[in-house]
């Protein structure tokens, strides 16, 4: 009996249970009708906004960034040009000096006494010219009166000539000991920042070494001494090319003037500096042993930021397309299958497979896939939650910039 009575409880519990999940179900079923009739709840909704750009063509300069290092643009090594002994230095070890200043003393006592040996063994000659240039007078009359023999005249005149040479040779003799004696004070032959001396007082230095006592080098200009693959640069003939075709290889032509080429220095701490250089010129020979080409740009530097030696990095523009279509990076979609893009069209979005090239800053380069005047999504990807969905495309103003209406030129 009792048995009974449990099984008819168990039996009315369920369905109790099945009744209300019944019900339940038949409410969540119309208030999915609900939201999907007009006029329901989720009708409302507007569509989600995303920042778009326009496209259209642009002329592009192709920028390279590439390994430099910091040369100037003169440099002169100071030497010794006689042989003594250093008496003093007349300089400031890190300091500007000027082209003619005096840097070091080496004792001239000796060529001083040379100078004046020099001077004294002029004046004897001198003498000896008058002499002989008197005797000669005396003689021209007598020979012409038959008082003398034209042999006696010959050798007059000759020995006039001979002082005449002496007279030559000894006012060489004191040119020479006159150089001499104005080498022992040594000085700049240009101007520009000194480094540390490279000798000291007392220290004895020949001519016939060379000794080095000091370098200058002329740092108010600097020259960027630039590497660059050779592949790398076939490899962006190709893309100026592949990109626009005949307009983009004029393009290139032109900026194939290296005077008119641009360069951006990069420091270590990836900070831009405020002076712009030129590109001097493009050497047109690979170096077998690095397969690296070089070139040369020219950077004004009369802070002293670039230092000698220094490396660095420069963005330089090497060609230049027509027509091009940019678009920011953070619109691409990189992948193993391809590169795409999402465009608006009838407020609808849709994927586009497209063909990148270089970077151009913080934009890609567009070879093929979009054609002017379409919207590029460049944000709001994480509001389109149903692929095909409609959305509302607004202009799209990249960080820190004021424009208010967007384009790819603009970045």
């Amino acid at each position: 009996m009792r048995h009974a009575r449990s099984a008819t409880l168990s039996m009315t519990r369920l369905a109790a249970i099945s009744l209300t999940l019944l019900a339940l179900a038949m409410l969540g079923a119309c208030g999915a009708r609900d939201a999907a009739a007009p006029g329901g709840p989720g009708a409302n909704r507007p569509p989600p906004e995303v920042g778009v750009i326009v496209t259209k063509f642009e002329a592009v300069a192709l920028q390279t960034e590439l390994p430099a290092r910091v040369e100037p643009v003169r440099v002169a090594q100071v030497r010794a040009r006689v042989n003594g002994v250093v008496l003093r230095r007349l300089f400031e070890e890190g300091s500007e000096v000027k082209a003619g200043q005096t840097l070091f003393q080496i004792d001239p006592a000796p060529y001083q006494a040379a100078l004046n040996s020099a001077r004294a063994n002029l004046g004897k000659s001198e003498a000896n010219l008058d002499q002989a240039a008197a005797q000669a007078a005396r003689y021209k009359p007598l020979v012409e009166a038959n008082a003398v023999s034209q042999q006696e005249y010959v050798n007059v005149v000759t020995s006039q000539k001979q002082a005449e040479a002496d007279v030559a040779a000894q006012k060489a003799a004191l040119q020479i000991a006159r150089i001499n004696n104005g080498y022992a004070s040594v000085q700049a032959p240009i101007s520009g920042r000194i480094g540390r001396a490279l000798v000291t007082e007392g220290a004895l230095v020949s001519a016939t070494e060379a000794t080095q006592l000091a370098l200058i080098q002329q740092t108010s200009t600097v020259y960027l001494n630039i590497t660059q693959s050779a592949a790398d640069l076939q490899r962006l003939r190709r893309n100026t090319a592949a990109a626009g075709g005949a307009e983009a290889k004029a393009g290139a032509k032109a900026r194939g003037d290296a005077g008119a080429v641009p360069v951006t220095v990069l420091m270590d701490d990836g900070a831009e500096l405020p002076r712009k250089g030129k590109l001097l010129f493009s050497d047109v020979t690979v170096d077998p042993t690095s397969g690296q080409v070089t070139l040369r740009a020219e950077v004004p530097n009369q802070d002293g930021v670039l230092l000698p030696g220094q490396y660095v990095r420069v963005r330089l523009s090497q060609a230049s397309l027509a027509a091009a279509i940019v678009v920011p990076q953070q619109a691409v979609t990189r992948g193993t299958q391809g590169d795409t893009v999402i465009v608006v069209a009838d407020n609808k979005p849709a994927t586009r497979a497209i063909k990148v090239g270089p970077q151009q800053g913080s934009n890609w380069i567009v070879l093929d896939g979009l054609k002017p005047g379409e919207q590029v999504v460049v944000d709001g990807f994480q509001k389109m939650m149903v692929p095909g969905a409609p959305v509302k495309p607004v202009p799209w103003t990249a960080p820190g910039s004021s424009a208010a209406p967007a384009s790819a030129s603009r970045y």
